[in-house]
Formats: structure tokens, sequence, C-alpha cells
């Protein structure tokens, strides 16, 4: 008998901004992706006034699930997934965020998408914010450092919860809330101007986005008592560089960063060492008066997590490599990937009981994947062994910290299940799908999809709940 429950959500992820499309079809308004130029291996992108003429914007077009919905859906049926997890595009409904009327065009492509889906009995798993906040509210209020944001958020979210309820089951607030820390405008546009405390600026705005995600679980729960709401954030995992105890000390301080949001999100209050952050920072995090009360009665159902690596930290001065956005040192007891990410399978099961150890709330890993330069033969075929690899580690450690270590764990889904464009660089060359998508780095490419080894692996694994992993 599998350890892994008959009802587990075995399926694959994507997102609007990386995936979508369509950027300026269906009534859509430009979203903070669609300001975000291509770039390259160890480059960060340019984020732009709008969008300036002559520039290559890789979200624009992505790997085109808007104009090719229905087939992409039949090929994930074709894997036996059991759910979906992707994004709606803000923008699509609202198109500068904020305005009175809905875009009732974008609001019937994801009637289409989910009706489309359930068609199969995959489950949609969808994210209200990822990545991709309306560009019209970063102009009017500079995003999330206004709470007039807070009421954009909600009134959104109510006009998808009430539009979908009885489509859609599986929510996630905001993607990955924890890269605020580190990278502001990709997570909500948000720009440090010269002059402004950069710390003070993330946090006020972290705040406000803490008190949307609270007002819309709790409002979401109010419109459907049956809908499972989570949070969602980036899990790198930090260990010491050594049993000193000074990088122990280091490697709690990496983790605490990570856990400021999610303590919020799962326990509906600040941590004592958050709150005591704000003090010796010297921040002033303004607050409403109903905001303690808001964050306790908008606690999640559920935690949706990334975990592609683990990180390292440590008390010495030494150089550090940038892994999913976030500072870290080389682990040199891992192999890695072509781009310098770490493969950690262990550290997976690790991050697992850290999770349920801290908050006894359901986990649902909402991605893990393998980004790799992968090959189209001649014969038309892509063979990824080295993806293979990597989701059977990982798998066979999941399945590990549900059957040894008591975790419960709701599902699992691959990342960039169908190639798309890299959040982090705009690159297309950094491939993480098991459907290969003809498009390259500068937008060339006739958009045909194509099956990789690595799904009909995936085939299997999910066909035998997880049992054959060869």
């Amino acid at each position: 008998m599998s350890v892994i429950p008959n009802n587990f959500l075995w399926g694959g992820a994507a997102a609007a901004n990386q995936y979508e499309g369509g950027y300026n079809e269906g009534g859509k308004g430009l979203s903070v992706a669609d300001c975000f130029t291509a770039g390259e291996k160890n480059r960060r992108r340019e984020y732009t006034d709008g969008v300036i003429e002559g520039k290559y914007y890789p979200s624009h077009i992505a790997t085109d699930f808007y104009h090719n919905y229905k087939e992409d859906i039949k090929l994930f049926a074709g894997m036996g997934y059991k759910c979906f997890r992707t994004s709606i595009a803000w923008s699509r409904i609202f198109p500068e965020g904020d305005e009175a009327e809905r875009n009732e065009e974008g609001l019937q492509f994801y009637d289409d998408v989910f009706d489309e889906l359930l068609k199969y009995g995959i489950e949609p798993v969808i994210t209200i914010t990822h990545y991709e906040v309306p560009y019209g509210l970063v102009k009017k209020y500079g995003s999330f450092k206004s709470r007039k944001t807070i009421d954009c958020f909600v009134r959104y979210s109510e006009v998808i919860f009430k539009r979908y309820k009885d489509k859609v089951k599986y929510w996630m607030t905001f993607n990955e809330i924890n890269t605020m820390a580190h990278d502001p405008a990709q997570q909500t546009g948000i720009r440090i101007l010269e002059g402004e405390n950069r710390k003070q600026v993330i946090y006020q705005a972290a705040h406000n986005m803490l008190v949307a995600s609270a007002k819309a679980v709790k409002l979401g729960h109010e419109i459907n008592p049956d809908f499972k709401i989570g949070c969602m954030i980036c899990m790198p995992m930090f260990y010491p560089e050594t049993c000193k105890p000074d990088d122990q000390i280091a490697a709690m301080q990496a983790n605490d960063e990570v856990y400021f949001f999610s303590d919020v999100q799962c326990r509906g209050y600040y941590s004592a060492k958050a709150k005591r952050m704000f003090v010796k920072e010297e921040l002033h995090i303004e607050m409403a008066e109903e905001d303690e009360q808001i964050l306790r009665e908008g606690s999640v159902d559920y935690i949706g997590f990334s975990y592609y690596m683990s990180g390292v930290s440590t008390s010495r001065e030494v150089e550090t490599v940038q892994g999913n956005m976030m500072k870290m040192v080389k682990n040199p007891y891992l192999v890695e990937s072509e781009w310098g990410w770490g493969i950690d399978p262990v550290g997976f099961r690790f991050c697992l009981n850290c999770l349920y150890d801290r908050y006894q709330l359901p986990l649902f890993c909402v991605e893990n994947g393998f980004g790799a330069h992968d090959e189209l033969t001649s014969d038309g075929k892509v063979h990824d062994p080295y993806r293979i690899d990597y989701y059977r580690q990982h798998i066979e450690e999941m399945k590990k910290a549900m059957d040894i270590d008591g975790v419960d764990i709701i599902g699992f889904t691959a990342w960039g299940c169908i190639d798309l464009i890299s959040a982090g660089s705009g690159e297309m060359k950094k491939r993480y799908g098991m459907i290969h998508v003809d498009r390259d780095n500068e937008g060339n490419g006739n958009l045909k999809r194509t099956i990789k080894d690595s799904y009909y692996w995936y085939k299997k694994v999910i066909a035998t709940n997880g049992e054959d992993l060869d």
C-alpha cells in the first residue's frame, strides 16, 4: 500500500506572468511582469517604466497558454494530473487594478480554462497574484507602499471568489510572499527611491500585503466555507556552514527571515523576533487599529511553498551566491545545476519537517523542479534523464517525510510542467517543463509542443500514486 493517500493532489504548476501571454488581448492591462525585459544567466533583467519600444519583454507572449490552453490541458490530462496550479492575472480582471468595473472578457477566459480543467477531472489550484500586480497600481499608489492597494486586492479577490466559487476550491494569496524582503520590484513592482529607507519601505509594504492576505482569507471563507486558502512561501531552508555556534545563529537568522511572513499568515500575529526587529532597525510600521484582529481572523488553512534547493549560512565574511533570489554560501556536499542551484533532495525532507513541526498545518509543495538546457534531437525528441532523476530523489524524500516523520502533505505540483519564462532572468533556455515549447531567448520559434521523456515518467508516477519511481 502506498504511503501517499489516494486523494493526493499530483499535478503541475505554472503562472500567468511566465506562461499565459496575450498581454494586451482580451482587455488585459499591463502588469509588473510585462515591464521586465529579457535577461540571461547571472544578469538581472531591467524593470522599465511601462513598455519601451525596441525592447524585448518575454512575458508578452511567454509560451502562449492564452491561445493554446485547450491543447495544453489535454496534454496535462494525458499525464494523469489530479490538479493544475496556476495564477489569475490581476490586470486581466482589473486592467489598472482599481477600476469600479471588472473586465468580463478576462473573467470569461478563466471560466473557460477552469471548465476545461474540470472536464478532465483536474482540480484548479489558483494563486490570486503571482508577481503580476497591475502596473497601474504602481503608477498611482506605489503598489503596496499604500494601504489603498489593500482595498484593490480585496475587491479583486471578492470578484474572483464569487465568480469561481463552484469551480475552484484551492487558493493561495501571494506567490512566494517572503521574496518581498529580497526583490520588492519583482514581487509587487515596488521601487526603492533615492533617500528612502529600504527596510522601512519593504516591511511597511509587507505589512500591507499581510493585511490584504488576511482580509482575503476571511472574505473567501465567508463566500464559500469549503474554500481551502493557503499562503505561499519560497522555502530554501538554511543550514549552518559548520557547528560553530556563530554559524548556527547565522542560519537561524536566515530562516527567521523566511518565517517572518509565514508566522503571520499561519499564526495570525507577528512573532516576538519580528517585533523586536522593528524596534532594533528603527522601523515605524503604520498599522491600523483593527489590523491585529484582521491578521488573527485571516490565518490560512494550509501552507503552499516552493522548494528547489537548500541554502547555507555562515558567520564568516565571505562572498555569497544567489539562489532563487536569496543570498547563500555554496554547499560543497551538493552537486549543482547549470545555474548554480545545489541539488538537495534530503533538504526537501528536512524542509517539510521544519514547516510541519512549526505550524502543524497541511503542506502543499506547489513548486519543485529542475531548470536545465534541454536539447531537441533530430528525431524530434527530448531526453531529460537529469530531470527525472531530480524528481525521483525528491519524491522519495517526500515519501519518507510522510511515512517516517508523519508530515501531512496534501499535494505535489511539478514546477514549469511545460516550458515557460524563467522568473529570475526572463530566459527560455532555462527549461523546467516536461513538455518542450519551441521558443528561444530572443522570442523566436513556432511554439510547437513536444513531449519529453520526463512526461512519460511522471505519468507512471501519478498512475501508481508515487510507488513506481523507476
